[in-house]
């Protein structure tokens, strides 16, 4: 049932979808069918599966530096008092600013290439990393803290052996997040100013007015966003098998 369960929920969209081309008569121009998509995506597969390759390289180093950068800026929160005063202020501007707003000045400081789409993507992910883990690290349960102190702990041997472990759901919670809106950002990066990548191709394709392969790459970019985040939901209940789900799988 669990791999019959995507698919169904699958074809149950696809059928959706040829349903309203079917009912409200809309042109291909305006909404192409589900089989002229899935032709547009055959005959330029290649093509798609090349630009599909380096978006999926601008999404991971996105990830990685965001990750990175989130989990050591929420530790320093965590750690530093006076780095919590200056972080926070950063966090809050991080938010307050659209990156939709932010990324023609990434394109101008870091180039048409692949840096400016990554810049982009680590913006996003920073946020949902730094809050959940810092969120995490906050509510530690009181009670470790105070055993750990009747155990003369210092402050590093707390931080490492009983807030990092006690946050990890919470940084598990963050990277999940990050992962589903990490596409947000290459693709935006990519419209703006880019000779490559599925946004780039959407807007190449779409200034053609060829919507069959402006569909295509959509799909292509849902597909991508989907197994990235269910690759890392599986990585993440690996790495931290203790975790019982608090609702049980009747599937």
């Amino acid at each position: 049932m669990k791999v019959l369960r995507p698919l169904i929920i699958l074809a149950g969209l696809i059928g959706l979808w040829q349903a309203v081309v079917s009912l409200s008569g809309a042109p291909p121009y305006i909404l192409p069918a589900p089989l002229e998509v899935a032709l547009a995506w055959w005959r330029g597969a290649d093509v798609i599966m090349e630009h599909a390759l380096l978006t999926a390289t601008e999404i991971l180093l996105g990830l990685a530096l965001g990750a990175v950068l989130g989990a050591g800026s929420a530790l320093s929160m965590a750690y530093f008092r006076p780095a919590r005063r200056w972080l926070l202020p950063v966090l809050v501007i991080s938010q307050a600013v659209p990156v939709f707003a932010l990324a023609p000045l990434l394109v101008l400081w870091f180039g048409y290439g692949m840096a400016s789409k990554v810049a982009m993507a680590t913006l996003i992910i920073y946020f949902p990393v730094t809050a959940a883990f810092h969120d995490g690290l906050r509510r530690t349960e009181p009670g470790w803290i105070d055993l750990a102190r009747t155990m003369n702990a210092s402050r590093a041997a707390t931080l490492r052996h009983v807030r990092i472990p006690a946050a990890l759901p919470a940084l598990s919670s963050g990277l999940r997040v990050a992962t589903a809106v990490a596409p947000i950002g290459a693709v935006v990066g990519e419209w703006v100013g880019s000779s490559a990548g599925l946004g780039y191709l959407m807007l190449h394709a779409n200034a053609r007015m060829q919507i069959d392969v402006m569909f295509a790459a959509l799909f292509t970019l849902a597909v991508l966003a989907v197994a990235l985040y269910f690759t890392m939901d599986t990585l993440l209940r690996r790495a931290m098998p203790w975790l019982p789900d608090s609702v049980p799988d009747t599937g």
